[in-house]
This record gives C-alpha cells, sequence and structure tokens, in this order.
C-alpha cells in the first residue's frame, strides 16, 4: 500500500525525527549532513515529540533541538517556505544555544560547538547549483577556523539527484533527501529495498505507523491542511503584494518619475502584503489596504520588524 505521508509535514517531520526511540534516524541524517571525522552515536533529544504541542499549535513546528555525546548542541527543522530572514533566524537559534549552554560560574572554555541544520524543500539560493551549504566562522585570509563555535547549514532538497534507479548508490544525504521528498509515493517495502540501513528503516516504520494510526494519520492531515493553508496565505500575500506595489508604483511614478515611483510602490505593496500576513498568523486584527497604503515605508518597516519579533518569540 502507498503510504501516502509526506515527512516534510511538520507532525511526520517531528515524530519520525524526534521521537526518543527514533534516535538511529535522527542520528542518520545528522551525519550524513555533517560529515563528522567522528560520526555521531548517540544523541539526547531536548524538546521530544508530544502530541500536545501540535494540538495547541497553530504554527508550523519542525525543529528537533538535541544534545550529542560529544556535548554539540543541534537544532534540525524542515523548511516548506522561504521566509524573510531565514538566515538570520537560523543564526540567531545557533547563537542562543551557544549562550544556553553556560551557565553562571561556567567556564568558556567549557562551550561546544552549536549547529543550526535546516532542510528546504524549496531553492533558498537559486544563484548556486551546491545543495549543502555550511557557514561556519573562518578568517577570511588564512581560512583558519574557530572550532567549538557556530556552524549554519543549509541543505536545499530539490537540487540532489532523485532518480529511483540510482538512489540507492548515491550519497547518504542524497537518499535522505529523496526519503524526505519522495517517501508518499511509495509502499514501506519498496522504500526499505531502496533506502538499506537501520536508519531509514526507523523512518520508514515511522512513515507506516502515521499512515495506519488513526490517531496520527488525523493529526497528519490537520497539520497538512495548515501547512496548505500557510502556503496559500503566503503565496497570496506576496501576489498581493507585487499587484498593490505596482499599482501604488503607477500613483508615486505621475509625481516622482515612473521608475522610482513603481519601485517605491513595489516596496511598499511587498511591506504591506508580509504584514498582513504575520497579522493573521499571530491572530490579530488584520490592516486594511487602505491603512497600510497610507503609511510611509520607515512607519511599514518598523511594523513589520515588530511582527517578525513576536513571531520568532512564539517560535522560540
Amino acid at each position: 500500500m502507498i503510504l501516502g505521508i509526506k515527512p516534510t509535514v511538520d507532525f511526520a517531520f517531528k515524530k519520525i525525527f524526534g521521537s526518543p526511540q527514533n534516535v538511529a534516524a535522527l542520528m542518520g541524517l545528522l551525519n550524513a549532513i555533517l560529515s563528522l571525522k567522528n560520526p555521531i552515536v548517540s544523541v539526547e533529544i531536548l524538546n521530544p515529540f508530544s502530541y500536545q504541542e501540535f494540538a495547541e499549535s497553530k504554527l508550523i513546528v519542525l525543529d528537533v533541538r538535541c544534545r550529542d555525546s560529544t556535548g554539540r548542541y543541534l537544532n534540525v527543522e524542515m523548511q516548506v517556505s522561504v521566509i524573510a530572514g531565514l538566515i538570520q533566524r537560523l543564526t540567531y537559534y545557533a547563537c542562543s544555544m551557544h549562550v544556553e549552554q553556560l551557565s553562571m560560574g561556567d567556564s568558556y572554555a567549557s562551550l561546544a560547538p552549536s549547529i543550526s541544520i535546516c532542510l528546504l524543500s524549496h531553492v533558498l539560493f537559486p544563484g548556486s547549483t551546491q545543495a549543502h551549504h555550511s557557514f561556519e566562522m573562518r578568517d577570511q585570509q588564512s581560512g583558519l577556523k574557530l572550532d567549538n563555535a557556530i556552524e549554519v547549514h543549509t541543505v536545499e532538497l530539490t537540487k540532489y539527484n532523485l532518480e529511483e534507479g540510482t538512489i540507492s548508490q548515491a550519497s547518504k544525504l542524497e537518499q535522505w533527501a529523496f526519503l524526505l521528498l519522495r517517501a508518499q509515493d511509495y509502499d514501506a517495502a519498496t522504500l526499505k529495498r531502496l533506502l538499506p540501513g537501520i536508519e531509514f528503516e526507523t523512518a520508514i516504520e515511522t512513515i507506516e505507523v502515521i499512515s495506519e494510526k488513526t490517531e496520527d494519520k488525523q493529526m497528519y492531515d490537520q497539520r497538512e491542511k495548515a501547512q496548505r493553508d500557510y502556503e496559500w496565505a503566503l503565496s497570496g500575500a506576496r501576489e498581493e503584494g507585487r499587484e498593490e506595489g505596482r499599482e501604488e508604483g503607477r500613483e508615486e511614478g505621475r509625481e516622482e518619475g515612473r521608475e522610482e515611483g513603481e519601485q517605491l510602490g513595489m516596496e511598499k505593496g511587498k511591506l504591506a502584503g508580509k504584514i498582513q500576513l504575520l497579522q493573521e498568523l499571530l491572530g490579530d486584527t488584520v490592516s486594511s489596504d487602505t491603512d497600510l497604503q497610507e503609511l510611509g515605508s520607515e512607519a511599514l518597516t518598523a511594523r513589520l520588524t515588530g511582527l517578525q519579533q513576536r513571531l520568532r518569540d512564539r517560535q522560540a
């Protein structure tokens, strides 16, 4: 039977990689991404999967925080959209993990690496064919790296080769990309044949449980719908922003010149669309187009920054 479960949906992703009994899957994913000289052999999940987390949350919850046996702190998340400030947020999470390691009186020398990892089902860097980017603290001239510091990894899954005929010989990271993007199209037995290994077997069996267990399937369907609604709202806000920008740009262009006016109007339209989307996600009263159009770019930017901070605080 075809599984029909997308591992990129937050409920499925968190249950696969955030359940303590599934540490083999989490370690397999982390080792495939980090390619460490000494692979991770054990992890402690710091925010384990729970049904209550999804029952109470209106937002997309996709991060798994853990600590490995060497003391490294890691945060891995799945993003189905490329949102504004994503890289900055990943850096902020890594910095937060670094700060949280120390208690009063602890030595700075005890700090372990803090690693933030983001898997994406969309392209983040369109100008690059490279799928996995690793950002570290290095000297620009010598290349000298600061050890036990902060790292940010991005993995654009769609840039990998996802051909069924060659996936069994592909790298572990390519195989994980295949599972995350294609699992819903296969039955469990076929996936296990294509992706051998205890780490994949653990993930596939969890996906199978979600597809068969009534409580899990209902929660999965609910979260998949929430994810579709979020994507729809985000897409609609972007299109609305573009349309408002074109219209306002024409108005501004009559007074300040077409080229300058269209650019300014488009920017204000984008800001307005983002503000309305964040207000909807946060449960605030959504400002009307008229009210937002009366504000200047600086006022719109300030309002957007405040809403983004509230959303980050809620997700933290």
